[in-house]
């Protein structure tokens, strides 16, 4: 018999129930005609993403005709203020689903740019949530990077005065090495931590969990960044350690051998999921 342990953090975070939740209060509108929509896919998360299209939220795009009788949902990762302001001249009414996480960030960059700091921002250049703070970082006029690897670091060298965030869903361990890393020469530094727990605790249930078992999955959408750092750092510390999306992926030759299977999901993974890939596991298994 084959033992399967699910991280305890596994799954949906804060941020992501919430914006389920405000989704599908909006969408209790569209009895009486009202078109909602969504700025972009409001999870990280393809299945959950269809299920609530099917419920009939849209994905706003260029051609759409918004109105008074539309409804805007601002996803978990945020937007950019300016887009904002363009969304609500249109007369519609703005859902804001803005993970409470990312919005501190927000506030971290808008904080350490009046202070005279130059910001980096330590995340990926082309996730959502980074474009949507940099957003706010241009807004109040402030000078700063994105690092995304050690190369970006070139772009901080000469600089005296640095504060420093991160995207909510960075690895911790990478976010200090570009501390310790921007210490060495910046005369002043002011680090806000901006991982959210959600994130942290996840990883740190990776870090136990994955050497403890012969196989870790990792389950999530292929385009959620803080699923693909689980992953990461399972395959860091376990050579079968696999990611997918759904659990049709699994295969029943990974399991060969194997007595214990740890699993874990990203934050914005549903409960559904996870449990739909233990019962296949245990299938597979037989």
């Amino acid at each position: 018999m084959v033992q399967i342990i699910v991280a305890e953090h596994a799954g949906f975070c804060f941020g992501v129930k919430r914006a389920i939740q405000l989704a599908e209060e909006a969408l209790k509108d569209t009895n009486q005609g009202r078109k909602v929509f969504s700025m972009g896919p409001l999870i990280h998360n393809p299945q959950e993403v269809h299920r609530l299209e099917r419920q009939g939220l849209s994905l706003l795009q260029e051609e759409d005709s918004l109105g008074e009788n539309s409804t805007v949902i601002v996803r978990s990762h945020g937007i950019p203020p300016q887009r904002e302001r363009e969304l609500l001249s249109k007369g519609v009414k703005l859902v804001d689903a803005t993970c409470p996480f990312v919005k501190a960030v927000h506030e971290a960059v808008v904080k350490l740019s009046k202070e005279g700091y130059f910001v980096v921002l330590v995340g990926e250049k082309r996730h959502p949530e980074v474009i949507g703070t940099l957003g706010y970082l241009q807004e109040c006029g402030g000078k700063g990077v994105v690092v995304e690897s050690r190369e970006d670091l070139k772009q901080v060298l000469g600089k005296d005065k640095v504060g420093i965030v991160a995207q909510t869903t960075q690895n911790e361990q990478f976010f200090k090495e570009v501390v310790g890393e921007i210490a060495l020469w910046a005369r002043e530094v002011k680090v806000i931590n901006t991982i959210c727990n959600a994130t942290s605790e996840r990883q740190e249930d990776v870090y136990q969990l994955a050497p403890q078992v012969d196989l870790m999955v990792i389950v999530g959408g292929k385009n959620s960044g803080n699923t693909r750092r689980l992953y990461e750092i399972s395959k860091s510390l376990n050579p079968k350690s696999y990611h997918i999306e759904t659990p049709e992926e699994l295969q029943r030759e990974w399991f060969q051998g194997v007595k214990k299977v740890g699993i874990t999901a990203g934050a914005s993974t549903p409960d559904w999921i996870i449990q739909q890939t233990v019962r296949r596991i245990q299938e597979l298994v037989v």
